[in-house]
């Protein structure tokens, strides 16, 4: 064996036994309520991508191969990142923002691709990803730097970094408006308005955030700046029986599924509604359908049990922070997590209108995946190093 052979096997070694240890001094609790959303979502996966013609589990594996690949992938970027100190990767934080906005405008030009009506990916060969869900990231370590140091002198974020902040906001929110990603826009806007919440900026901007947010939406509305599908969808929100056929139809086949599985739910891989094709998109946007149809609702709660689990788990990490960083970084994954669970989950249940956001940890979706477990790496690495958890 070459000697350069022999240091690159070290050096790997050394960097699994550093992410090994890691691991361990993480927050258990939190570690394992996310690994068993992630074995959760792969037997779902694994569900709603079987061929409705009543063949063996066994003998239709592909999506269910590519999304435990994923996850294998997911977790070793989750506990590589979690193996580095926070002050480390927030020396990247500018990086990182830089790359995903780089990203989002590469949408836009002839290497992004259409899918399911959104410009949101790129596609080159058989490689292909959603530069929207790595934004998330970027936007969070981003604002975490710019929120959670304040000036010599100074206790807190003032008008000049709130001001900055919105520059940061306003570039990704922009980019993704234009694909158009409605779902991941709000995703957004909520990261920040959490993280400014928290951060300790002058109330008012806080108050003018959430009056902007109120005027903006009153103003789409009065004006009538929706297009015709957007429409149909909050219309079919609040009545599923408008269109039935048409726009009203996911939400109607999704509330079928949820309504169909009962207590015990019909058993996993055994739902009629999964497996015969009913639901659309049931694999990523509505496979929160699959677990109350098959599982039924002691399935459902164990699924919103875990999601609430893993957010108190991650704001406990965050009141056990001693820096303002490295807490803004935990709130702002909370924030993430759990308004995107609120929506993926209220979308199977009817309650909210339908956006095409997956369920972190739970859909199929390598790129989501992705940002999610670097998410959590993030989290752990602190869990890890600051004070600790509460």
């Amino acid at each position: 064996m070459s000697t350069h052979t022999g240091t690159a096997l070290l050096r790997g070694a050394g960097i699994g036994r550093t992410a090994a240890g890691a691991a361990r001094r993480a927050d258990p609790v939190l570690l394992g309520a996310a690994a068993l959303l992630c074995a959760v979502g792969a037997l779902l996966v694994w569900s709603a991508t079987l061929p409705g013609d009543g063949s063996s589990p066994l003998d239709s594996t592909g999506h269910l191969r590519r999304h435990l690949l994923h996850l294998l992938v997911g977790w070793a970027v989750c506990l590589a990142v979690a193996s580095v100190d926070h002050r480390t990767v927030r020396a990247y934080a500018p990086v990182v923002y830089a790359a995903t906005t780089a990203a989002l405008v590469l949408v836009l030009t002839p290497l992004g691709a259409v899918i399911n009506g959104s410009r949101g990916w790129i596609v080159v060969g058989a490689f292909q990803f959603q530069p929207a869900e790595l934004a998330k990231v970027g936007l969070v370590l981003a604002l975490a730097t710019l929120l959670g140091e304040p000036r010599d002198g100074e206790s807190r974020p003032m008008t000049r970094d709130v001001l900055f902040g919105l520059l940061v906001l306003a570039l990704p929110l922009g980019l993704v408006l234009a694909q158009p990603d409605l779902g991941t826009t709000l995703v957004l806007g909520v990261i920040f308005l959490g993280m400014l919440t928290l951060s300790g900026a002058p109330v008012f901007w806080v108050v003018g955030m959430l009056a902007c947010g109120a005027a903006a939406g009153f103003c789409v509305w009065w004006f009538d700046m929706l297009e015709p599908y957007q429409v149909a969808r909050l219309a079919t929100m609040v009545d599923p029986t408008v269109d039935p056929q048409g726009a009203g139809y996911n939400s109607n086949q999704a509330l079928i599924a949820v309504g169909s599985g009962g207590v015990h739910g019909t058993g996993l891989f055994q739902g009629e509604q999964t497996h015969g094709r009913f639901v659309p998109e049931q694999h990523t946007d509505f496979v929160f359908t699959v677990a109350a149809e098959e599982l039924g609702f002691l399935g459902a709660a164990l699924v919103i049990a875990l999601f609430t689990v893993v957010i108190w788990r991650i704001l406990g990490v965050a009141r056990g922070c001693d820096q303002l960083c490295p807490r803004l970084l935990c709130v702002g994954v909370a924030a993430w997590f759990g308004f995107q669970a609120f929506i993926n989950i209220g979308m199977g249940m009817g309650v909210v209108p339908v956006t095409g956001l997956p369920l972190p940890f739970v859909s199929y979706g390598g790129t989501a995946l992705l940002a999610n477990l670097f998410a959590l790496g993030l989290v752990l690495g602190i869990s890890a190093r600051d004070r600790g958890f509460e």
